[in-house]
């Protein structure tokens, strides 16, 4: 699948089957906020994506899923190096899921996610099926 969000932040997705993947970013200058850490938003948007990336293929061929909520919590920062996710599909019911994403920095656990996600018909999917 194209990603262009992935793409502009330089998130790479390692692995990605049915209810897990593992995506990886390489911090960069652009990553960091001026306290010379990794800004949240970057390990939010690793985490989400990574969420995305593992329920994708447990969708039906016309389905599509969107971000809920997600609640992240902040463990230590990160300055340089690489950052890891690690995501599990924790449960999927017929519009929504829930899934777990751990962010690590080696091998050290740098902040741990839980999102819940619907998933539908796409609108014009929904009407074309409804005539």
């Amino acid at each position: 699948m194209n990603h262009p969000y992935a793409d502009l932040i330089g998130l790479i997705v390692e692995e990605q089957r049915a209810g897990f993947s593992q995506c990886s970013l390489q911090v960069a200058e652009h990553h960091r906020n001026p306290h010379e850490v990794v800004h949240g938003a970057v390990i939010f948007a690793l985490a989400d994506t990574g969420m995305g990336v593992a329920l994708y293929p447990t969708l039906a061929e016309d389905e599509i899923c969107a971000t809920i909520e997600v609640k992240i919590n902040y463990f230590k920062p990160v300055a340089s190096g690489l950052i890891k996710c690690v995501t599990e599909l924790v449960s999927r019911g017929r519009t929504i899921a829930n899934l777990e994403s751990r962010i690590f920095s080696g091998e050290t656990l740098v902040a741990q996610a839980n999102g819940n996600y619907s998933i539908f018909l796409p609108r014009k999917k929904v009407a074309s099926v409804a005539r």
